[in-house]
């Protein structure tokens, strides 16, 4: 290699890097979606990527506001500089709320993007041509074995990302979307998932430790040495997933809520991530088989629960995916969403996990 390669790619390195020093917002905050001319990316979500500034096109419902410009929601209130403690906070429900401001609370059916196959979306932030019936009919590198040992890892970077309390249409200026309680986070979420794939006779594994408590900074360290060590105390693992929930608030504090309905009863709409290493800044080589997986894993959910799936979104990014060959991050419902609605998606997408894994011969 010629010694300004050597430089360029020491650049490239350093500058990853960088970004992962600042990563301490919710990936979700980071490339949340995106709709109209006049939405913008803050500095921190800027610094957190390396592509383009994405989107992702919506639909929304006969009964909402029409002209909503839907931006990323950074998640500052808990970032390196937050003097705000989680042991310290109140729940909503538990608040005074005499005098404070509300704001609207918008559901949307977000659908379409700019790659598409059957029944699916997809959103694709970076240069590559992605040949997504390739992805789909490829075998995974793992195969699918009737056994007691765990086959799936369910884990939480950020696992005191929480949701709303009740379906109220808007919400306080005081509503802070953070809970140590499992009962109210995420891992409530991860606990359904689990629930379900139990049902569907597959072993999990649930880590429920908090990355992100107290602080944001170091989380996604923090989460890849709890997955090193369940992978290597658990090999039999084959597909690893980083459960979130989003964020997503327009220029005017308006809170987007992704959500379906399935069986008479809603629920919230998921989001699938999945990076690669296009330009070289990462270790993750291997990131087709994780976009294979993601791919069959959004068909599978739009064939299983039309509407359950946001376009998977196809980005410059690691987020520890490449610790194993089914590593991906999904954010189930955004904060606006209710714990309820998350829940109901957790245990569909445990249903729809199980689909893929048992395919997998």
């Amino acid at each position: 290699m010629r010694a300004s390669e050597r430089m360029s790619r020491a650049a490239a390195l350093s500058f990853a890097a960088l970004m992962s020093v600042f990563g301490v917002v919710c990936t979700c905050g980071r490339i949340s979606s995106l709709s109209g001319s006049g939405a913008t990316l803050t500095a921190a979500a800027g610094l957190a990527m390396v592509q383009s500034t994405p989107s992702t096109d919506f639909e929304k419902k006969p009964d909402n506001v029409s002209g909503a410009d839907p931006a990323s929601d950074t998640d500052s209130f808990l970032d390196s500089d937050s003097d705000t403690e989680l042991a310290d906070l109140v729940p909503d429900s538990d608040t005074d709320h005499t005098g404070e401001n509300t704001y609207l609370v918008t559901e949307s059916l977000y659908r379409e993007s700019n790659m598409s196959l059957n029944n699916f979306y997809v959103k694709n932030a970076t240069d590559l041509s992605l040949d997504l019936r390739g992805f789909l009919s490829a075998d995974l590198p793992y195969s699918y074995e009737k056994t007691d040992e765990p086959q799936v890892l369910i884990v939480h970077t950020h696992a005191t990302e929480s949701y709303m309390d009740s379906d109220l249409g808007y919400y306080y200026e005081s509503f802070y979307p953070r809970s140590t309680d499992d009962s109210r986070n995420v891992v409530r979420v991860g606990e359904a998932i689990c629930e379900s794939l139990k049902k569907e006779g597959v072993e999990s594994i649930h880590c429920k430790e908090h990355h992100d408590d107290p602080s944001y900074l170091g989380a996604y360290d923090n989460s890849a040495e709890s997955i090193n060590r369940c992978l290597e105390e658990y090999p039999s693992i084959k597909i690893v997933l980083d459960i979130h929930r989003d964020s997503i608030t327009t220029d005017e504090n308006e809170k987007i809520k992704p959500t379906f309905t399935y069986g008479g009863e809603k629920a919230a709409q998921i989001m699938i991530m999945c990076g690669n290493d296009n330009y070289g800044y990462y270790d993750f080589p291997d990131w087709e088989e994780n976009m294979s997986l993601a791919v069959k894993l959004q068909s599978t959910a739009e064939t299983k629960y039309p509407g359950m799936t946001r376009p998977l979104y196809f980005g410059n990014f690691m987020y520890n995916m490449n610790l194993d060959p089914g590593s991906l991050l999904i954010e189930v419902g955004t904060d606006a969403n209710t714990l309820s609605e998350a829940v109901r998606s957790g245990e569909m997408l445990g249903s729809v996990i199980a689909d893929v894994l048992k395919s997998a011969q």
